[in-house]
């Protein structure tokens, strides 16, 4: 049966490949990765290029729909807030797509901020755990979180009621702000220590369940993949804090503040020199089998690639990308010109 998928996919590959398609560009993918996306959608239409259409699916929603398959169905590119999984490659493989270039465009912090008009606090990635996930220490075992308000974490903190309003599991947002906030602010808890130092095998289980599982008690509402929709949720009550990427920040600095963690402001300087502690980069992936069917699809790329935008001082840094190192940029933008085969993850 694999060897009939497999015929059948390439048999669609090599079908695809002879003809020519008069649609446009189509675009997928993490909603954070989607305002540079759309930022060289409209340079590149503004120099001649008919327009990609861009959608916003979250980067898990994305990779499902760019590994269905080749064709004029499928889309062209994915963006995505975190490096492709092993599953999703596998996923691409048994679909015929198996040619894939990886686009490292530079990185992002997850940024936890609030309105202007609330407080502005610092948190350590401990607290962040202890406000947001569903079990947590209690007097030497793990109980349902008990926390309603900040000051009781720590008195220090502000005395309000915990309302954070985060990505959705589907989010390569999500998928990072676990690994970088809950997981490491559960290895910071003496509670966790204690369990990793007896038992590193039992400590590795704990850190897949308990210490990636947020809180569905009310005080962390999934937001959907519209982050637009936080700042506006923000916007509009001064107590409650929103999670998404530096990007969002960056643009309504006018109504939000970032909150610090562990002393250090996420900026373009503290999440290039790896200061601020929840950073994360960002990626677009290519169907390459597509290039030379889809009109302008290979012009497309090497806009989003050119040093006028992903370069420093480039129209992608002006909306809140932290660009590339030099010799790393020019590694990236010659594999994405050149196509090159991304290898399999190997996680």
């Amino acid at each position: 049966m694999k060897r009939l998928v497999a015929l059948t996919a390439a048999a669609v590959v090599v079908g695809f490949a002879g003809t020519a398609s008069a649609r446009e560009i189509k675009i997928v993918g993490s909603s954070t990765v989607f305002p540079y996306t759309q930022a060289v959608a409209e340079e590149f239409a503004n120099k001649g290029g008919t327009a990609p259409t861009v959608e916003s699916t979250g980067t898990g929603g994305g990779m499902k729909v760019f590994c269905g398959g080749i064709g004029e169905q499928h889309p062209d590119i994915t963006g995505a807030s975190r490096a492709m999984k092993k599953s999703e490659y596998e996923l691409c493989t048994a679909n015929g797509v198996t040619d894939i270039t990886e686009v490292l465009l530079g990185y992002d912090g997850l940024s936890i901020a609030n309105s202007r008009k609330g407080p502005l606090f610092n948190l350590t990635k401990a607290q962040i755990y202890l406000a947001l996930a569903a079990q947590v220490p209690v007097d030497g075992a793990l109980a349902a979180n008990p926390y309603k308000k900040w000051s009781e974490i720590d008195a220090s903190l502000p005395d309000m009621p915990i309302v954070a309003y985060g990505p959705p599991p589907t989010s390569g947002t999500r998928d990072a702000f676990v690994e970088l906030a809950m997981n490491e602010g559960c290895e910071e808890l003496e509670f966790f220590k204690a369990l990793k130092a007896a038992d590193k095998k039992a400590f590795g289980n704990v850190l897949k369940t308990t210490c990636s599982e947020m809180r569905q008690d009310g005080p962390f509402i999934e937001a959907g993949e519209n982050d637009n929709l936080i700042v506006q949720r923000l916007d509009a009550d001064a107590n409650a804090v929103g999670i998404f990427g530096y990007s969002f920040l960056f643009e309504n600095q006018d109504k939000l503040q970032g909150l610090t963690v562990a002393g250090v402001a996420p900026s373009s300087e503290t999440i290039a020199d790896g200061s601020y502690g929840i950073a994360r980069p960002l990626y677009f992936y290519v169907k390459n089998a597509h290039r030379s069917v889809i009109k302008g699809m290979n012009e497309f790329i090497t806009e989003y690639v050119s040093e006028e935008a992903m370069g420093p001082g480039g129209y992608l840094s002006e909306r809140g990308l932290v660009v590339l190192a030099d010799d790393v940029r020019k590694k990236v933008q010659d594999g994405a010109t050149s196509s090159m085969n991304m290898p399999a993850p190997t996680k």
